[in-house]
């Protein structure tokens, strides 16, 4: 039996590592994202965040990109500390509902505080002025890019029995998800409840809670126009939250792939804007059994219309009690921040006492 030379082995060994390589040449494995989007159920998730990152990215890089997405709500993950999950890294791409992390920060909520933006141009006029000082907040306090800013559609007032408007909210136990959504119902009488967002039906139905606040269409997709029968059409807040990644995650991706993700999820904010403004609409008519309802269950709740009454109740109330508490949480400090970005657009500002005050005292 002959002996195969020990050099002829090594030049067949190079060999079949040539061929290995040319054979996973542009098939390497694609660099997997891990993203934690919003919440679970609703429209914006299942029919635009998570066929983005599923279906899109991986399209759009050439299966360069790939990405695995999980609801907040559903990961098991505390959504008041996202921005800390972020900071350190346990969070690489994640979502934060800025109205929710107002515990932790009250500094970012400024744009999305209960009674602020009674409509989707008033949110916008918000979002625009806030949106730089917002971006270096987040850059210098946690570390995190700054990639979208997404709004829900409107959050709006869900409740069972007689109701006229905000004067009938006295003594009602209302279920409320946000600090300045409690600080604005406690000043109109009402008494604030927390209840997470997939018990209010249950909370309703047992008569924990009279009143429930959430988006006008999530409220019919949850099943909360099942038990109630009044829905209030004044746009209370809207749910507005960022999305960011760890910048460190985020350097350690290649600049063309940086470059794709930034202007694929700046495409992705402008179709969840569309959607928010379009579902605030069809949740409004199918929860009322308007006759433009379309592709969702229409429900026959009572629509109480946003009169001239409530709005002046509302702006009140936000300049008297809601603002005045949201400086209070968030410190010396935001009062400037805010003066420095928001006058304009809102036409309310801090006076040298601290004090806010709206700027036409008419309005």
């Amino acid at each position: 039996m002959k002996t195969v030379p020990m050099a002829w082995i090594q030049r067949l060994a190079c060999s079949l590592a040539a061929l290995a390589a040319f054979a996973l040449g542009g098939q390497a494995a694609a660099t997997e994202l891990r993203v934690i989007g919003g919440l679970a159920g609703v429209n914006q998730y299942v029919h635009l965040e998570e066929p983005f990152w599923r279906d899109d990215l991986p399209r759009l890089s050439k299966g360069r990109l790939s990405a695995k997405i999980s609801p907040f709500d559903r990961s098991g993950l505390k959504a008041q500390e996202m921005l800390q999950l972020m900071k350190m890294g346990i969070v690489e791409f994640g979502t934060a509902i800025l109205s929710v992390v107002d515990s932790e920060d009250p500094e970012l909520a400024a744009i999305d505080l209960s009674g602020l933006n009674p409509d989707m141009a008033s949110l916008k006029r918000s979002v625009a002025a806030f949106r730089p000082a917002l971006e270096a907040r987040l850059r210098e306090r946690y570390n995190v890019q700054l990639l979208a800013v997404y709004a829900y559609p409107a959050q709006v007032l869900f409740c069972t029995g007689t109701f006229s408007g905000l004067n009938d909210l006295a003594g009602r136990k209302v279920r409320t998800s946000s600090v300045s959504q409690s600080d604005m119902f406690a000043a109109l009488g009402a008494i604030p409840t927390v209840v997470p967002f997939a018990q209010m039906p249950d909370a309703v139905r047992r008569k924990v809670v009279d009143c429930a606040v959430t988006g006008t269409l999530s409220g019919n997709e949850v099943g909360l126009a099942d038990v109630s029968t009044h829905l209030h059409g004044l746009p209370i807040n809207w749910g507005v939250s960022i999305f960011g990644v760890n910048a460190a995650a985020w350097k350690a991706l290649d600049e063309k792939d940086r470059v794709l993700i930034a202007d694929a999820v700046q495409a992705l904010e402008t179709r969840i804007w569309q959607s928010a403004e379009r579902d605030t609409m069809t949740g409004l008519y199918c929860n009322t059994g308007d006759a433009r309802c379309s592709g969702v269950s229409a429900k026959s709740l009572a629509l109480v219309p946003a009169s001239k009454e409530d709005g002046k109740v509302v702006r009140k109330v936000f300049v008297e009690s809601v603002l005045p508490r949201w400086a209070a949480r968030c410190g010396s400090s935001c009062a400037k921040t805010w003066n420095g970005t928001l006058p304009a657009a809102t036409g309310i500002r801090f006076d040298e006492r601290g004090i806010p005050a709206a700027a036409d005292p008419s309005n």
